[in-house]
């Protein structure tokens, strides 16, 4: 059987999956809030579809469903899964705006990838491919732990929020307003 070639290389929001449909996508991760609906992926080729549900949020509050260690197991499954298959892959990750929940999860998906590479070096690469990218520090922190990342993944996270920051300055009221200051407050400002 020939390896498995993933291209991990596209993250999206809902507003921009119609655009990917012929790209020849064969997996897709969806992360989507508790309730809203599933979209369509009608123009679509035969593709694998893992759903996961939970708000896009860092901290406890009202009616919220937090991301928690099961579901960055079931993206480390879904890494798994797709890496064990035979032939060309595509992976396409989407959340409702694919900046954060699914940012992080696609570096998760990189850093299970290639366990060798610095962690700085992937989120690199994640900011190459989406410059605005704000990867959910409570997933980035339950995957560095069950991928033995000894905190190298959410140090570079919070850089990459640091960054974010310094180009992005409105960006500091804007996460506080989200209830994600503890993000905003542990970023490494270049």
């Amino acid at each position: 059987m020939e390896p498995t070639r993933v291209t991990l290389h596209t993250v999206c929001g809902l507003e921009e999956l119609p655009g990917h449909g012929a790209r020849g996508v064969t997996h897709v991760l969806s992360i989507l809030d508790p309730g809203w609906p599933d979209p369509d992926f009608g123009g679509y080729g035969t593709h694998r579809r893992t759903v996961l549900r939970f708000h896009d949020a860092i901290a406890p509050g009202p009616s919220l469903v937090l991301p928690e260690p099961r579901d960055v197991e079931a993206i480390l499954d879904f890494g798994r899964s797709v890496s064990a298959e035979a032939g060309e892959t595509h992976i396409l990750v989407h959340c409702h705006l694919g900046l954060s929940r699914s940012t992080a999860a696609l570096a998760t998906l990189f850093a299970q990838a290639e366990p060798e590479t610095p962690a700085d070096e992937l989120i690199d690469r994640l900011y190459a491919q989406r410059d605005g990218a704000w990867p959910n520090a409570r997933m980035i922190g339950f995957a560095d732990e069950a991928l033995g990342r000894g905190g190298t993944l959410v140090k570079a996270v919070r850089r990459l929020h640091g960054r974010q920051l310094a180009r992005n300055p409105g960006l500091d009221a804007l996460m506080r307003d989200l209830n994600r200051a503890a993000e905003v407050e542990a970023a490494i400002r270049p």
